[in-house]
């Protein structure tokens, strides 16, 4: 590319992206993720609504609109807006945002088959609406919905449209791949082509995943001299999405140099906080966010990793907030097992790691996932000293459930060596056996006791009766999020192993 250029980076999950299918963001949702990619993130600008869309999302605009006036933010929050006379000038005049994207017709088709309206009717129709949102104090973006099927069918409409208008204090056209039909190829064409004949016109790109190509058609739009991108997190957005921000981000920077605002290292942080308002769970091998992107399994690349660093790239997880981790599996091999207790700060003689070894690949031919939470763990059943150095211990328990009664817990449990039992009922077995801890924690000791964010079960595949069950557990303790896991044959059991690891977790705290 020659000298680093600089992008800037417009994000659009709380507008485009709430229209993935099943989305919607309340207001505080909405505010808070705008103050994440405002502040935290720092991309440059936000589209966070539709005008005219309803009483929630008015209330949601002004929420955000004060927030960021109150931060000398305002002239980065923009809001969608339409060709429709004075209606969402002063809609979104009365949320207090002063920026318009205002969606025109970028193709030739839509103009006659959809506004039913000649070439030159919609030009002056979008003139009088950037007229009356400069008298209203408004600043005005120009999306051409459309755009990528106007440069195929009809480039002279394109350029009739923008000659008509680049006089008109437009301060950007934003030129959208609505239906995610291009490739890189026709981006380069196309967007050289603006460039060409608009030297001197600022052009965002924004693209849609249709085809997969979301990622590649943006980079080919930085090629081709485009100076502004359209993100979302997570790469929400309507039908396969928009452009992910973080892989964007990544390879703008490692591949192109090219320079813009955004802090790498809060990209996961915003992540799973879209992921959790949205409901739209991050699959694991996602680039850059996903569960599974800094963890090596096959022992040879953490035997690579040991030595010099060799199956290392540029992403390196720090960037990203994220730390490299090494499955322990039925591939993992004895050199992911090093790592891990590298970094549990644990060693083993040579006989011991055997072992271990040989256990770990037990769990993991009956599809087991093992994580180095677990490996401690391991490592006491293996070498028969489990829970010799835990500082609580759970001695003894029972649980009943009756047709018509609720469950029942009581249970025994030594912490630092005392002894202490209780029980209680609950809506499960396992919310008893809670209870029950609970009762001990608080009304016994005086002590806090954790707070459970969230509680998933795996069963590993394959329909055998003796399945093993994966419970993961998290939890809130002293401002600090983490997980523990159980693995048994019996769901309550899981979920009672993961439990006591909490509480061994917190006894360091």
């Amino acid at each position: 590319m020659g000298k680093s250029v600089q992008i800037e980076i417009m994000d659009t999950t709380l507008r485009d992206g709430e229209q993935t299918s099943g989305v919607s963001f309340v207001p505080h949702e909405k505010l808070m993720i705008a103050r994440l990619l405002l502040e935290d993130v720092k991309v440059d600008r936000i589209e966070v609504a539709s005008a005219r869309v309803s009483d929630g999302e008015l209330h949601a605009v002004k929420i955000i609109c004060d927030w960021a006036k109150k931060h000398d933010s305002l002239h980065k929050v923009e809001v969608l807006g339409f060709v429709d006379g004075h209606t969402s000038v002063d809609w979104i005049y009365s949320t207090g945002c002063r920026v318009i994207n205002l969606l025109a017709k970028g193709s030739l088709k839509h103009c006659t088959y959809q506004l039913k309206k000649t070439p030159e009717q919609h030009i002056s129709d979008i003139l009088a609406v950037v007229r009356y949102a400069k008298e209203r104090g408004l600043e005005t973006n120009l999306y051409l919905e459309d755009w990528s099927n106007g440069m195929k069918d009809s480039p002279a409409y394109v350029f009739q449209l923008v000659d008509a208008l680049k006089e008109s204090g437009i301060k950007r056209f934003m030129l959208p791949d609505t239906l995610g039909i291009l490739n890189p190829l026709q981006v380069i064409e196309f967007m050289r082509k603006m460039k060409k004949r608009y030297p001197t016109i600022p052009f965002d790109f924004h693209a849609h995943n249709d085809y997969d190509l979301a990622v590649s058609n943006v980079l080919a739009a930085v090629l081709s001299g485009v100076q502004g991108l359209h993100t979302t997190i997570n790469g929400l957005g309507e039908r396969a999405g928009n452009a992910p921000l973080a892989s964007v981000q990544a390879i703008l920077k490692d591949h192109f140099s090219a320079c813009t605002h955004i802090v790498e290292n809060k990209l996961n942080d915003v992540s799973r906080v879209v992921e959790s308002y949205s409901g739209i769970t991050i699959p694991a091998n996602q680039p850059l966010v996903g569960e599974n992107v800094f963890t090596q399994v096959a022992g040879v690349h953490a035997d690579g990793d040991n030595k010099n660093d060799l199956y290392c790239n540029e992403l390196l997880p720090e960037r990203f907030g994220r730390i490299r981790e090494y499955a322990l599996g039925k591939t993992s091999g004895k050199a992911n097992i090093e790592k891990n207790l590298q970094n549990l700060g644990l060693e083993l003689d040579e006989e011991s790691m055997k072992r271990v070894t040989e256990r770990i690949i037990e769990l993991g031919d009956k599809k087991e996932l093992v994580t180095r939470e677990d490996l401690p763990y391991i490592i006491s059943d293996v070498l028969k000293h489990e829970g010799a150095n835990n500082k609580v211990k759970l001695k003894s328990y029972f649980v009943n459930l009756a047709h018509g009664l609720k469950p029942m817990a009581t249970l025994c449990i030594e912490i630092n060596g005392q002894a202490y039992e209780e029980s209680s009922s609950g809506d499960g077995q396992y919310d008893a056996f809670v209870r029950a801890l609970r009762k001990i924690y608080k009304d016994i000791l005086g002590r806090a006791f954790p707070r459970l964010i969230n509680y998933a079960v795996n069963i590993p595949p394959g329909g055998r009766t003796d399945a093993f069950v994966q419970t993961v557990i998290t939890w809130e303790y002293d401002k600090k999020i983490f997980r523990t896991r159980g693995l048994d044959a019996d769901q309550t059991e899981a979920a009672i192993k993961a439990t006591i690891k909490m509480l061994n977790r917190i006894e360091d705290y």
